[in-house]
């Protein structure tokens, strides 16, 4: 196969990756704390030895870098509904270990545990923290009263870097091996808000019929260098 064909799809694989993206970003414009991806692409040199034959230059989806620019904060008037009003993230207890997140709809479980909406427990500065029943605030400075008396305080915390933070399922991030978190104690935490996704569908539309569009020329491209280039080199051939 021609070395211009092996390029064409190439970036057709690359295009198709970036719709994956922003097909999910879209699916995800509703959940609260929710950051937008932006793929890249990858200049990939051939191997020395096909490099002889072929002179041309692969492309590959890159690393996606994730958008972590806040987004808008909206009432919601549900007292277990938090945002963070600056930087920073909750974290949260999973089998796998610490996560953070920025998705601040919480609620009880059946034990009076505050926990995330896949049943996550939300972790204070002592841990899991207990709410049990009753009237519930949370403060300015994520402490939680119930009855009026405290129950626990929301634990905040920030990175200094956030390149290396990987993104898991229920809007969570992991940290790298060995990277531990700084308490983020200037944030303050908006109560019975959340803060919104930081999607602009509008963007993601015009980038998706940009991207389609490029899909189809390179696929148009292949279609031509395949049929027609190749007939008319058989064709030519043929009569000499």
């Amino acid at each position: 196969m021609a070395g211009t064909i092996y390029v064409a799809l190439s970036g057709m694989r690359t295009r198709m990756a970036q719709l994956d993206r922003m097909a999910a970003d879209i699916a995800n414009e509703g959940t609260a704390g929710y950051k937008a991806e932006r793929a890249g692409s990858l200049a990939v040199e051939r191997p020395s030895f096909d490099a002889l034959l072929n002179s041309a230059v692969d492309t590959v989806a890159s690393a996606p870098s994730v958008d972590f620019r806040p987004g808008v904060i909206l009432s919601t008037g549900r007292d277990l509904d938090v945002a963070l009003d600056g930087k920073g993230f909750f974290i949260v207890q999973t089998p796998a270990g610490a996560r953070y997140t920025r998705n601040g709809s919480f609620s009880r479980s059946a034990d009076g545990t505050l926990v995330t909406s896949d049943n996550m427990p939300v972790l204070g500065q002592s841990g899991p923290i207990k709410v049990g029943d009753g009237p519930l605030t949370v403060g300015n400075d994520g402490t939680i009263s119930v009855n009026r008396a405290a129950a626990g305080r929301l634990q905040v915390v920030d990175f200094g870097d956030y390149t290396n933070l990987a993104r898991e399922e229920s809007g969570r991030f992991k940290a790298p091996a060995g990277v531990t978190p700084a308490p983020q104690s200037g944030t303050p935490v908006r109560s019975g808000a959340l803060e919104q996704s930081n999607v602009s569908v509008t963007q993601r539309m015009v980038s998706l019929i940009e991207v389609s569009r490029n899909f189809e020329a390179l696929q148009r491209g292949i279609s031509v260098m395949s049929g027609d280039i190749d007939a008319r080199a058989i064709s030519e051939l043929g009569r000499r």
